[in-house]
Formats: C-alpha cells, structure tokens, sequence
C-alpha cells in the first residue's frame, strides 16, 4: 500500500479542524504503523513530498515526522529515507494526557458544529465499531472524497505550519 506514491489516499487532513495538521498527520500515520497497515521497513515519503500532496508546509510534515520517530515509529537516515520502524514486542501503552487532549479537540470541533453530547457518543461509537450498514452522516463525514490527500488541504493550514 506504499505511501510513498500516495495511490492509497491513506491521510486526510481537514483544515476546519481545531486539530492541528501535523497533530492529524501524526496520528494517522501512527495508526496505519500500529495497526500494521504500514509494516517495518516501508518507506515514508519525504517531507517535501508528503507536504505537497496534502497541500501543506514541509513544516507541519516535518513536525509530525519528529513526533514520530521520539515515538520511536519511524526512523530517518541519510540516503535511505525515512522509514517505519520495528513495533515494540511490548504493546503499545497509549499516554493518557494525548488521548485527554484529542477528546478534548474532538468534543470541542463536534460542539462548534452544533453536536450535543449524545450526537457526539454516537459518533465516536461509529468510530470505534463501524457497521456494515450505510453509515451514519456524522461517521461518513470524515470518510469523503473531499478530504483526501490533496484535494482539501487549503493556504489556512500553512498560515497554521
């Protein structure tokens, strides 16, 4: 599925967001690494390159890349890029105070459009366990075309980098 073309449209960043471009990034390619959707070795995209297919500075990438290798998820070295790194035999012990703050980023985006507080669980429920079924409006919202790498990325995300 490399990245590296971007054929998979596998990061979406949404510039609306309260959530900062590098902090949507981070967490994306987090996942897609924990998940094994990216496996060890696979080659990430250059900053340069990933900055310009998502529309955004090579700052916000940058930052996000720097995230993740003090994660110890990717690595960089010279002449052979940046890749993903081994996972840890060890689970993955998630830091409480991030998880804190992206709740926080989310139930305060999903108030500014109005959601209430069970609106706001249903979604995070669609999240957690998307069903077979037509899905929800609020869990197909972040599944469009419109946010693919690319196409949505705005100049407001690089007055944010």
């Amino acid at each position: 599925m490399g990245l590296s073309t971007m054929s998979d449209p596998a990061l979406r960043v949404d510039t609306a967001s309260q959530v900062p471009p590098y902090e949507q990034i981070r967490a994306q390619l987090a996942a897609l690494i924990r998940t094994g959707r990216l496996t060890e070795g696979e080659r990430l995209p250059t900053v340069r390159q990933l900055a310009a297919d998502l529309g955004l500075a090579p700052g916000t990438v940058a930052r996000a890349y720097r995230e993740l290798e003090a994660a110890e998820l990717i690595r960089t070295r010279r002449g052979a890029g940046t890749r993903v790194a081994a996972l840890p035999s060890e689970p993955y012990a998630h830091d409480a105070d991030q998880l804190t703050t992206l709740a926080r980023d989310f139930t305060s985006a999903a108030r500014a459009l109005g959601a209430g507080t069970e609106d706001i669980l249903t979604a995070v429920r669609d999240a957690l366990d998307p069903g077979p079924a037509f899905p929800s409006a609020t869990a197909d919202s972040g599944a469009g075309d419109s946010k693919m790498a690319g196409v949505s990325a705005r100049h407001r995300s690089e007055e944010r980098a």
